[in-house]
């Protein structure tokens, strides 16, 4: 997911916190920003892409309330578009000017355990992590078997479908197997006298990282299959699984369902879409692009190969967790402790500040309890599917090389969609630039 895309345009609200900085401490950061002085507060900062609109207003919103109830620690928030997080991190982190603490894409997790960046989570938080949350959403805050983080944001993948196209078609509800997924894509495809696609029958597109490989990461997982090996050493593309789904999609161009050049985000709401694999952070984004016509979306699992065969899709995430270096870090987690496991009143019903928050912006987190009470209460029916998904997605891998792992099979799943690539070359290319990513010494 690119998180910069949820942001609505909504009025931005300013805060700022009641203390004047020059009397507060500094917790991670540079001597400059001052010390502080015996009886001032710490002061946490906190690092995250929460730069504007909704998001950061619904992050500020706690942080508040924070502040206003606690006196010895304070937390300040600092946001940099998503597209700079990575690098921000890693050259703060050089400069000795690291936030306390830090809210990392998950799959970034082994690259900033290996540059020092992260701090394995305490026992008892990692307890209570392993208690709260879903399996995908701790593996997803998990490197090499130590928990670095409390999961924040999760984004589960499934099948996004036009109610109307299919019925126009004669399709009577979404496909479950990938025989009534090419079966409904091909009868759904429409083109005018001249040969041009009116209506793609499945959305593949070239459109970013997130997009292009989450749909073919999705339909791997649901194959059985993954993108690395378990060691995290080799890829594992280039297996039946991952033949299977490059075949599928293969065809899919080939036939004239899928023309992946056009931009999903822009032509299934405009009716020109049949079905598309996305993330659930989409439905907000439908719900407004769409108005009335949005009563034509429906969402269902992404298909499986055969009808016996157990369900599985991608899950992305986010996590909050504190810097190596920080020097206040007993502080630091109390502050994500109370975030992420504190149960507040919202509606009638409780849920931790970090679930109401999340459900604010029409996402998920990885807590499924949090989840079912906020989404029970009139919640979209569209987010179910990406709830129950919870239960058995398959956490995207972030082995130290795995940024550019994801790039890397970006460009060869283009070259495959475009025609620069048989399937073979796509997968034997894949294997052998991706191999070479994850395996070499970071």
């Amino acid at each position: 997911m690119t998180p910069a895309r949820r942001t609505t345009g909504l009025s931005r609200r300013h805060f700022a916190l009641a203390l004047p900085s020059a009397l507060l401490a500094s917790g991670c950061a540079a001597p400059h920003q001052g010390i502080g002085r015996p009886g001032d507060p710490i002061v946490l900062t906190l690092l995250s892409h929460y730069a504007s609109g909704e998001l950061k207003e619904a992050l500020q919103g706690p942080v508040d309330e924070w502040n206003a109830t606690h006196d010895l620690v304070k937390v300040r928030t600092k946001a940099v578009e998503f597209t700079d997080l990575l690098t921000t991190f890693m050259v703060r982190q050089a400069a000795g000017q690291g936030a306390d603490i830090v809210h990392p894409y998950c799959l970034w997790n082994g690259q900033l355990v290996r540059a020092g960046v992260l701090r394995p989570a305490p026992s008892e938080h990692a307890e209570e992590i392993t208690r709260g949350y879903g399996k995908a959403a701790v593996g997803s805050a998990s490197v090499e078997g130590k928990i670095y983080g409390y999961p924040t944001e999760v984004q589960t993948y499934a099948l996004y479908y036009n109610k109307r196209l299919l019925r126009e078609a004669g399709v009577d509800g979404p496909p479950r197997t990938w025989r009534e997924l090419e079966k409904t894509a091909y009868r759904t495809t429409r083109r005018d006298q001249y040969g041009n696609t009116l209506v793609q029958g499945f959305g593949l597109s070239t459109y970013d990282d997130s997009t292009t490989v989450g749909q073919t990461l999705a339909l791997l997982n649901a194959a059985g299959g993954t993108f690395v090996s378990a060691d995290g050493r080799t890829t594992a593309i280039d297996s039946p699984a991952g033949r299977a789904v490059f075949d599928l999609e293969h065809r899919l161009v080939v036939k004239g369902a899928s023309a992946p050049g056009v931009n999903v985000y822009q032509a299934f709401p405009s009716g020109q879409v049949a079905m598309v694999v996305s993330a659930g952070w989409w439905t907000t984004s439908l719900k407004t692009l769409m108005g009335k016509d949005y009563r034509d979306v429906g969402v269902a699992p992404v298909p499986v190969p055969e009808a016996d065969d157990k369900r599985a899709t991608l899950s992305t995430g986010f996590m909050l967790g504190v810097n190596a270096a920080c020097r206040h870090p007993r502080e630091a987690w109390e502050f994500l402790r109370w975030l992420n496991t504190d149960r507040v009143r919202v509606k009638g019903a409780t849920a931790t500040r970090m679930s109401a928050l999340q459900v604010s912006v029409g996402s998920l987190t990885g807590r499924a309890d949090d989840m079912r009470t906020l989404l029970g209460q009139g919640g979209d029916p569209n987010l179910r599917p990406f709830l129950d998904a919870l239960a058995y997605a398959v956490p995207e891998p972030n082995v130290p090389g795995a940024q550019q792992a994801k790039s890397l099979l970006r460009k060869n799943i283009e070259a495959l969609w475009t025609g620069q690539q048989s399937v073979d070359e796509a997968l034997r290319t894949t294997r052998r630039q991706v191999d070479q990513e994850v395996s070499r010494s970071w």
